[in-house]
């Protein structure tokens, strides 16, 4: 029997172009709504709207698995432009300020039954990491009267960013569990209602939203979003979004690498080798420098710009020629910068860049790391050095995991008498499953996005073999966070992002006492230990203890060898009036020249992010222009890093999922920066 209208596409002529969008459509109902949205699309618009039919029936679920597959095709190809193809229903109600289902709550204390199960070494779930989460039920009916269980767990309440959504139905239906995020954590709630028995209640100051979820016979209102085309798929109006799994982009230099790793007996081995005799230097960027200029032709600093760095005073008045900069600065000459000098980032306020090379240091700092650091050869004292920093004034930092890394199992890197046999990973998981890792930013945060870089190594690298740390909390794995959600834990000694959720950005060593304030983080990403140390006790800041090691810092591959390769960093710097996040890309380093170029440029704490290709130290900045996003890349090659179709260029981690994870930043709303 013939089951409805599979596969509509709605025709839009506009005066410069025609606009598709296609709809899968499956029951009678689905058939009614769609013609009544074409309806009042029409009026708005003023205009009819051509529908045109395609494939009248469907009578297998073969034919409407094909169907599906030959939309996804077309969309694919750039023919169609996908639209959600399912009903957002529900209802609105406006509320008294004074009603109590919006009255400020306090957040709830972890019960004693949820930290156990956070501390017990053992295996359990992504579930069971969370020792904040709040968890309701209750019964629900669909409008056909089959009975079941909701169950929404909170995974962070004072976040209140992220949601699992358990159904369990009576007859026949496997339990299904769906993703959801809040894109509003500030001023709206997400609840269970015992008086609302179809879907999710959203509540805001002044309304109280019904989302229909699954009144509806099969297919549900969240079974469409599942199957749509969308990462982020939108429900109750846009008032939340279901996340749905996607594959993330890698590059074929990745691939062939977690081949090796994954399936090649003693395939590190062989990664090591191509590493470090055919990367080695691979991206070496130097400069031409030109001679001293006369001083009325040294162009003046910049208002508002991070602190100059400490210079060798041979160098304060020489030029570079950055030839693969891909940043276009407010200078007069684009074509050279002067030696350390902080230039406006063009149309992007608030953002900076300064270029130079380590043998420009002060002698002073060189002779203050005696101790701690590694000498530099020649090769490593001319490599070329670009700093990009945003002002966290007029930035919010966020974090988000790769569609695949870093993973939460253990590390093959770790001795085997550290590692418990009885656990699938360090804290006891080896999926974060049923929570759904994207790869890109939200629909939401891309509306202010204006820049994305790489994040830390995989799991693979992100634990010790060697050295003290080896020996501690199962071989000390890299912790990170994401929305409060603990994916794996932060581990004391280790240099840590932090993104705390007033939206404080901080970058420190973790230690035991920092877990107290575990349920205020809302970002936090671990990677190796400090190349910038800072002294809470002293006040001062100095090279991290274990910059001159090799195994035991884990800055490379192996024990001994000293990798010198392409590599990035974070540091944070901070003055009286600006608290600025430096992005630092050195062309061909080791952590002995990042910690004398960050400690040149005053960083009160700096830490490695990941080395060795432009896929793995990718900056971008994003500029709204005409409708259109331009992007600009710190290095020219990495804009080969990005998709395209046509002329459109598709960015990486906005545009498209990414297997690896990345942090962005976000132009803070007008009433966070006047303080409202």
């Amino acid at each position: 029997m013939a089951i409805g209208l599979p596969f509509a596409v709605l025709r839009d002529d506009k005066e410069d172009d025609t606009r598709y969008e296609f709809f899968f459509i499956k029951t009678r109902k689905e058939r009614e709504m769609f013609v009544q949205r074409i309806l009042r699309q029409s009026r708005v618009l003023g205009k009819a709207l051509q529908i045109t039919t395609i494939f009248p029936s469907v009578n297998t679920p073969e034919q409407w698995s094909l169907f599906q597959s030959i939309g996804i095709v077309l969309v694919c190809l750039g023919i169609l432009v996908p639209s959600p193809g399912y009903v957002q229903a529900g209802t609105r109600e406006i509320v008294p300020a004074d009603h109590p289902s919006i009255m400020l709550r306090p957040i709830p204390q972890p019960s004693q039954i949820q930290l156990e199960e956070y501390n017990t070494q053992r295996p359990k779930s992504i579930v069971a990491l969370q020792p904040f989460r709040e968890t309701k039920s209750m019964r629900i009916t669909t409008q056909a009267g089959e009975q079941g269980v909701a169950t929404l767990i909170n995974l962070h309440p004072r976040m209140n960013t992220w949601f699992l959504l358990q159904l369990t139905w009576t007859h026949g239906r496997e339990q299904t569990v769906y993703h959801l995020e809040n894109p509003k954590p500030a001023s709206q709630r997400i609840i269970l209602d015992p008086h609302y028995a179809y879907g999710l209640v959203i509540v805001t100051a002044n309304e109280r939203y019904q989302c229909a979820l699954w009144a509806d016979p099969l297919p549900s209102t969240l079974e469409q979003a599942r199957a749509s085309l969308y990462t982020y798929a939108p429900l109750c109006n846009e008032r939340l979004y279901l996340r749905n799994p996607t594959k993330g982009h890698r590059t074929l230099k990745e691939f062939v690498t977690e081949w090796l790793r994954d399936q090649v007996w003693q395939g590190e081995q062989i990664v090591s080798f191509v590493r470090e005799h055919l990367y080695r230097d691979a991206f070496l960027e130097t400069a031409q420098v030109s001679e001293d200029v006369p001083s009325d032709q040294v162009e003046k600093p910049f208002p508002g710009i991070p602190l100059q760095p400490l210079l060798n005073p041979r160098y304060e008045a020489h030029f570079l020629v950055p030839a693969h900069l891909g940043i276009p600065l407010d200078n007069e000459n684009q074509k050279q910068v002067l030696v350390g000098q902080w230039y406006p980032a063009q149309g992007q306020a608030g953002v900076f860049v300064s270029a130079l090379q380590p043998q420009m240091v002060a002698e002073e700092v060189i002779q203050q790391q005696r101790q701690y650091v590694n000498s530099l050869d020649q090769v490593e004292s001319r490599a070329l050095v670009y700093l990009v920093a945003f002002d966290l004034q007029q930035f919010d930092l966020g974090f988000a995991m790769g569609t695949e890394h870093p993973r939460v199992d253990w590390s093959p890197r770790v001795q085997s008498h550290v590692r418990e046999r009885s656990l699938p990973g360090p804290d006891g998981i080896a999926t974060v499953a049923p929570l759904v890792r994207t790869g890109m930013v939200s629909s939401t945060d891309a509306k202010r996005i204006i820049a994305t870089f790489t994040g830390g190594f995989k799991r693979y690298h992100g634990a010790f073999r060697w050295g003290e740390f080896a020996l501690q909390n199962h071989g000390s794995h890299y912790g990170f966070i994401e929305h409060g959600v603990i994916m794996s834990k932060l581990q004391p000694g280790l240099a840590t992002a932090i993104v705390f959720d007033d939206g404080t950005v901080e970058l420190k060593t973790w230690t035991e006492q920092d877990n107290a304030d575990l349920n205020r983080i809302h970002h936090a990403r671990q990677n190796g230990v400090p190349i910038i140390d800072y002294d809470e006790v002293t006040g001062t800041s100095k090279p991290g203890e274990l910059v001159s090691q090799w195994g035991p810092g884990n800055w490379s591959g192996s024990a001994d060898r000293k990798l010198r390769t392409l590599r990035a960093g974070l540091c944070l710097q901070e003055s009286k009036d600006h608290r600025f996040l430096i992005y630092g890309y050195f062309s061909s380093a080791t952590p002995s020249a990042m910690a004398r170029v960050f400690q040149a440029y005053h960083c009160k704490y700096a830490m490695h992010l990941d080395m060795n290709a432009l896929e793995h130290t990718y900056l971008a900045l994003y500029q709204a222009r005409d409708s259109q996003v331009i992007i600009h890349h710190l290095i020219t090659g990495m804009s080969t890093l990005d998709q395209s179709q046509g002329e459109q260029v598709i960015p990486r981690f906005v545009g498209y999922a990414d297997n690896r994870d990345f942090f962005y930043l976000l132009r803070k709303r007008m009433e966070a920066i006047s303080g409202i």
